[in-house]
């Protein structure tokens, strides 16, 4: 009788060897391997015009979102230093709007569908401060048909949370799929962490540092399933609007997400 139930536990513990591996195999795309996309941010000056252009101003309703900030392209707001970028939300009249920042898109310049998004960011703090890390797809649908992925979205007064999320049609904004990750004894703006997903025709993966949280499918979404054309990267910080709130008292200007580098790899079988 002993040594069956030793037979059957080996044989359980197998069974469910194979089966975790499976399962990361299925979640974790290691076939994108291929670097298409790598800004080290190594020289001190502005960010690389090649890869890099910027969205100026308030935009319609405040980016759509009631933001509060003027987005520029000075230096200001946003650098090459130290050999990283930093973006600099500031507290100061411009252009009628009381808060500056920037917004960096690769609109036009870097556009792809499926791979590895990944970028390595140290973010700001403070009551109404929203910086993100995401991607827009480069068809001439508006928003949200085309389509949205955040890479990394967070409230500047939660310090340990940051969340994942696709936005599109039937699925946007409050109705959006998604999930946050919260660190453990640490917080998002004391060190850098890599944000990233992978993702292929059938799937986007959320990853903190090596940490998949969150995965989402076309059986997830209440609508159509858009990600399956180019995309491009923006990167910004924004102030106030409707998913952070007002800056209040304690919230302490100039403000930094400070990104060490920003890397895509791609798989040619999906391209």
């Amino acid at each position: 009788m002993q040594r069956t139930f030793f037979i059957y536990a080996f044989f359980i513990s197998i069974v469910l060897v194979v089966t975790s591996c499976s399962i990361d195999e299925r979640q974790t795309v290691a076939n994108f391997t291929t670097l298409v996309l790598e800004d080290e941010f190594d020289s001190d000056e502005a960010p690389n015009n090649a890869v890099w252009d910027y969205d100026i101003g308030t935009g319609a309703n405040g980016w759509g979102n009631n933001e509060l900030q003027y987005y520029t392209d000075r230096s200001d707001n946003v650098k090459v230093e130290n050999g990283a970028l930093v973006i600099t939300a500031k507290r100061e009249l411009f252009n009628g709007s009381p808060y500056t920042s920037a917004r960096l898109v690769t609109r036009g310049l870097f556009e792809q569908a499926y791979g590895r998004f990944e970028a390595r960011i140290q973010l700001p703090f403070g009551q109404g401060i929203w910086p993100a890390f995401w991607l827009l797809g480069a068809n001439e649908d508006d928003w949200p048909k085309k389509g949205e992925i955040d890479i990394m979205e967070y409230r500047g007064q939660e310090p340990t949370k940051v969340l994942g999320t696709i936005h599109g049609p039937g699925y946007s904004a409050g109705e959006s799929i998604s999930k946050s990750y919260s660190l453990e004894n640490d917080r998002f703006d004391t060190g850098f962490h890599v944000f990233g997903i992978e993702w292929a025709p059938e799937y986007i993966n959320f990853y903190v540092d090596d940490v998949l949280y969150n995965q989402i499918t076309p059986a997830d979404v209440a609508g159509e399933w858009v990600f399956d054309q180019p995309f491009y990267i923006l990167m910004n910080v924004a102030v106030g609007g409707n998913f952070v709130g007002l800056p209040n008292s304690e919230t302490i200007f100039p403000q930094t997400m400070i990104v060490d580098y920003v890397r895509v790899y791609t798989n040619d079988e999906l391209n």
